[in-house]
């Protein structure tokens, strides 16, 4: 047996050599991994679902007859809002347990409540109440960003993690697509009276979320979480079952591990000692994955939010036919992780990054000199959007993929919350709030400079990846980052 070698081998009391991470690492790409990419991937497509389909509806929602009172800035700025802030909140809390009692409890609560506030919103009867909800909704994707991170790069090969974390991330287009073409239909009123389609287009975000609660139970915990936390056995025996599928699948013998890593088991770490490990061992990282998530998020929760109203103000859009204009630009995000993200796996982390970072950026800056000069139409101005942003995407994917695999393994979960939390409360907060702002004004000047703020923005944090991403194609999550509980001298060599 390939396993038989690598079992368990107790140094002294608390104290387990394994060869699970190399074990997991050497694995071919099989059927088992793309249960783990539907099981947890697909969430994000939810939340491309429930963003896109807040800004395609929100001039439906604030009509006369919608059933509730409430304008399109209170949507697009408040809500949206609320919804980021409940997501940065739900983070931090479900980031902390996540690390504590493992990725698969915490990817099964977040889910249940995503769908009970989804829910709750869609029978919304008052202005407070439909804020409370998005809020809560927010707390459950918020904390599923970093319970499913965490998990997927735990479980997927180093030979691929890079491309299939962008994918994964970048799946959330596909929601933002269904979004789209689904608030078409909703806002029809041939079809639904106002007070019901916008309703309707929540509660179907509600039904997906319940598929794929069915496909996540089959999802296993990460052997790497299981390791240090106590439950080695497991980790072993999950790990064995893993590899009899897969060289049945493949119809050969797996090659041997790469190396075994000894581990002195524990069962939490304190925020002091997260904080210490963060800022004191490796603050270049740090400084890293606050600038790439600052860029992204501001850039993109507002025009996420804002896009719709940009094109009723400036080109009297109606509010039935936008959803056509974003799905455009949705296709465009989606397949920028979809044909870039290889390469960031085989040319190499610090020059993709920077490189789709500081493209989208001058890209954008370009748009707004011709939103400035206004000879774009509707259909013009969604094209260079398309453009900036399958650049755009590709980076906003990588800066989750750099903080969750930067960082050693103990503090992962928490390392993905801290920073989404931080860089989105500074961007996605704000960016809603201000964007909203400047593009109800209708004077043309005011959107320009939300988009030269945005532009500016992933400039910069290009440039900062250019000098201190790191280099971890294809290396062992170990590698990048020796987990805080490894034993041996190995151990305390790597500080950046």
């Amino acid at each position: 047996m390939t396993a038989a070698a690598s079992a368990p081998v107790p140094k002294e009391a608390g104290t387990v050599t394994t060869a699970v991470p190399a074990r997991l690492d050497r694995l071919p790409w099989s059927r088992w991994h793309w249960m783990i990419v539907i099981g947890l991937g697909t969430v994000w497509i939810l939340d491309g679902l429930e963003v896109t389909i807040v800004g395609n509806v929100a001039g439906r929602i604030a009509e006369e007859g919608s059933g509730l009172d409430i304008s399109s800035a209170q949507i697009t700025g408040t809500a949206a809002a609320l919804y980021v802030a409940g997501a940065c909140s739900g983070a931090l809390f479900f980031g902390r347990l996540t690390d504590r009692y493992g990725r698969k409890k915490l990817f099964m609560v977040t889910i249940a409540v995503y769908l009970a506030a989804t829910a709750m919103t869609a029978l919304s009867f008052e202005s407070w109440w439909f804020f409370l909800f998005r809020f809560l909704t927010g707390f459950g994707i918020g904390g599923e960003y970093a319970a499913i991170n965490s998990a997927i790069d735990e479980l997927i090969p180093s030979l691929y993690r890079g491309r299939v974390d962008l994918i994964i991330n970048g799946s959330y287009w596909l929601g933002a697509i269904g979004g789209s073409l689904l608030s078409i239909v909703m806002l029809d009123t041939a079809i639904f009276p106002k007070d019901l389609g916008w309703r309707l287009s929540f509660a179907l975000g509600v039904v997906l979320g319940l598929v794929i609660l069915l496909v996540r139970r089959h999802v296993p915990e990460s052997p790497r979480w299981q390791y240090i936390h106590g439950h080695g056995e497991d980790a072993d025996e999950l790990v064995d079952e893993v590899e009899r599928q897969i060289e049945q699948e493949k119809g050969e013998p797996l090659p041997p591990p790469a190396g075994e890593i000894t581990i002195h088991q524990r069962k939490s770490i304190s925020f002091v000692e997260i904080g210490r490990t963060v800022f004191a061992r490796y603050p270049r990282r740090a400084v890293l994955g606050l600038s790439l998530f600052i860029g992204q998020a501001f850039l993109y929760n507002a025009i996420t939010f804002g896009f719709g109203a940009i094109l009723i103000t400036f080109y009297d859009v109606p509010t039935g036919s936008t959803g056509y204009y974003f799905a455009v630009i949705a296709a465009g995000n989606f397949l920028g992780p979809l044909l870039l993200g290889k390469l960031f796996d085989t040319v190499g982390r610090r020059i993709m990054i920077s490189s789709t970072y500081i493209l989208s950026g001058l890209l954008l800056f370009a748009t707004a000199w011709l939103f400035d000069q206004e000879v774009l139409t509707a259909t013009s101005l969604t094209a260079c959007w398309c453009v900036v942003l399958f650049f755009a995407s590709a980076g906003a994917s990588s800066a989750y993929l750099t903080v969750s695999e930067v960082f050693p393994m103990e503090t992962r979960a928490m390392a993905i919350a801290f920073f989404y939390a931080l860089g989105t409360a500074a961007g996605g907060i704000s960016g809603p709030l201000i964007f909203a702002k400047l593009t109800e004004s209708g004077v043309v000047g005011d959107t320009v400079l939300a988009f030269q703020i945005g532009a500016g923005l992933m400039t910069a944090a290009g440039l900062v990846a250019a000098f201190l991403a790191v280099r971890a194609e294809r290396q062992s999550l170990e590698d990048i980052a020796r987990p805080l509980s490894e034993v041996g001298d190995r151990a305390s060599q790597q500080v950046a």
